[in-house]
């Protein structure tokens, strides 16, 4: 056992550099490619793109996530203004937070970008946190900030009615929240997920030249992981039409489909019994 002075000195030599480790570990700046940055706050992932006319930064995931967010911007890109933010979609925590990453990055009333379908989600939250935004749009946008162009898609329902998915055409890199994930099954059981126009939204997605894909969680991908989750949710379906059709109850279902093709995929032991159940709802209630 170790005792007295040396005690001490060995537990702020040993100890507190693990503490300051593990709230290091609470976030990570990579570069995806030149000038697209991924951030990552404890969980969740968004990103930022530095352009001749300045930053475009995406979901601010929330007020505390922000303030770091900025910290990194400023960080990567030093002197270079935040000139817009985008939305993802309207859900409260990936879009909360904006004000806050304003005021970290010393600017106010800048452009912020979402599908039009997320106004009237975020006028009824009724968030300060979640200003709403000023450049909204229906099918596809394009803006060139300076001489980047960046392309915003809107493929019909998801996950929520109003998820848009960000391309960057220079860097072959496309940002994808929630309803697609790498080698990872479904959240629980699928809340706000769209079938089957899901499927539809996905192959429209493949259109899209990209090369690599940021996900709102975990991992990056490719455009075999969005091939994958296709695969996945198509199996999904298949085998609960079948388990519907022979007269199966939910729990029955539940109880017996497996799918264990993908039983190495994250959270299957955790959610995969969910995702049939919230596919079970969405087929049974058609």
């Amino acid at each position: 056992m170790i005792r007295g002075k040396f005690s001490g000195i060995l537990y702020l030599f040993i100890f507190v550099p693990l503490c300051i480790y593990a709230q290091e570990a609470d976030f990570e700046t990579t570069e995806i490619a030149k000038g697209v940055y991924k951030f990552r706050w404890q969980g969740h992932n968004t990103m930022f793109v530095i352009t001749p006319k300045g930053i475009v930064a995406f979901d601010p995931i929330s007020a505390d996530a922000s303030k770091t967010f900025g910290n990194e911007m400023k960080k990567k890109a030093p002197g270079l203004p935040l000139i817009a933010i985008a939305y993802s979609h309207s859900d409260a925590d990936h879009a909360t937070g904006a004000n806050a990453l304003m005021e970290s990055m010393g600017v106010s009333n800048i452009e912020i970008i979402a599908h039009e379908n997320a106004v009237p989600h975020i006028i009824k939250s009724a968030d300060p946190a979640l200003p709403p935004p000023t450049t909204t749009f229906s099918d596809r946008l394009s803006i060139n900030f300076g001489g980047r162009i960046i392309e915003f898609y809107y493929f019909g329902p998801t996950h929520t009615d109003n998820l848009i998915i960000p391309f960057i055409p220079d860097a072959g890199v496309i940002f994808a929240v929630d309803f697609v994930n790498h080698d990872r099954v479904g959240y629980r059981e699928l809340p706000s997920f769209v079938f089957p126009e899901w499927f539809n939204a996905v192959n429209e997605l493949l259109q899209i030249p990209f090369d690599t894909v940021i996900f709102g969680h975990g991992g990056n991908g490719d455009r075999g992981s969005i091939q994958r989750q296709y695969m996945y949710y198509n199996d999904l379906k298949t085998s609960v039409t079948n388990a519907i059709s022979e007269g199966k109850s939910e729990d029955e279902a539940a109880a017996s489909i497996q799918l264990k093709e993908y039983s190495h995929w994250g959270q299957y032991e955790e959610w995969f019994s969910l995702n049939v159940r919230g596919m079970y709802r969405q087929i049974s209630t058609k």
